[in-house]
């Protein structure tokens, strides 16, 4: 039978969302967005690392889905160093001989602020985490999933890689959006595009979930204004991404690669 048409045998709508027997990484795994991923990917059956450079939170993370009876474990991972990506590769290859899933969730929190005013060394050090790291950690991690021919990446960008921000919704709360962080979430998603057509013939897939505003007790000038622009009207909460998550992640998805979701309520549709 021609290998580009050979199917597998027919499987329910629990089994293909199923993560049962796969390895998950999350950078970021136990902050806000990261949080309700590593426990969507754990609740469907996938054995998660939950990284960052803080470990004592993603150990905390980890043990709390342990306690519920999924399989969960922290790790240490400063994506500003190549050596602790390297050495998180080698200990995920050593316990587990494979990578099935890769969550590039970690983000360097902008500190630039308004655009007349960032300095280029401000850019460099935003940079360096949200382009130049993921540079680094995608191509390592995916070495663990090239030998086996398969594997899902899911970069996590922002509505703001898309659209231009509505200034008027901060009014007087202080609040910024830098330019460097729609720079960066702009080029993840072009990046995105760029590794799904590159290491489509190797069976690894690469989608993007583009988030929108989410409700983190902001001031309630913006939570008012951000909600009345929303079709939905709403904020995003804890569970909205745990779906989209594991839908990403499983073979649910098998024939999505490239794509670029929003997870926005509405959002970006006006």
């Amino acid at each position: 039978m021609d290998p580009r048409h050979d199917f597998p045998p027919p499987r329910t709508v629990q089994e293909l969302f199923s993560l049962e027997g796969r390895v998950a990484l999350v950078t970021g795994g136990a902050g806000m967005y990261g949080s309700g991923i590593s426990s969507a990917l754990a609740e469907a059956g996938a054995l998660v690392y939950i990284a960052s450079r803080n470990l004592a939170n993603c150990e905390q993370k980890a043990a709390e889905l342990r306690a519920r009876g999924h399989k969960a474990v922290a790790a240490e991972l400063d994506l500003t160093l190549e050596d602790s990506i390297a050495r998180l590769a080698e200990r995920i290859a050593a316990e587990c001989g494979k990578l099935d899933v890769l969550f590039n969730n970690a983000v360097a929190r902008s500190v630039g602020g308004d655009f007349s005013t960032v300095t280029a060394q401000q850019w460099a050090e935003t940079l360096q985490v949200n382009s130049v790291a993921l540079l680094t950690a995608t191509r390592t991690f995916a070495s663990l999933m090239l030998p086996h021919r398969k594997g899902s990446i899911v970069n996590i960008a922002s509505i703001y890689g898309m659209v231009g921000p509505q200034f008027e919704i901060y009014g007087n709360t202080g609040m910024k959006n830098p330019a460097e962080y729609a720079f960066a979430k702009g080029g993840m998603i072009a990046l995105t595009r760029y590794l799904a057509s590159y290491w489509g013939p190797y069976g690894i897939r690469v989608n993007c979930i583009s988030p929108g505003g989410y409700y983190n007790n902001q001031p309630q000038e913006f939570v008012d204004n951000y909600c009345s622009r929303t079709p939905l009207g709403r904020m995003a909460g804890p569970e909205d991404i745990k779906g989209l998550a594991v839908f990403l992640a499983s073979d649910a998805s098998a024939y999505i690669t490239g794509a670029n979701i929003p997870l926005d309520g509405g959002w970006t549709c006006r």
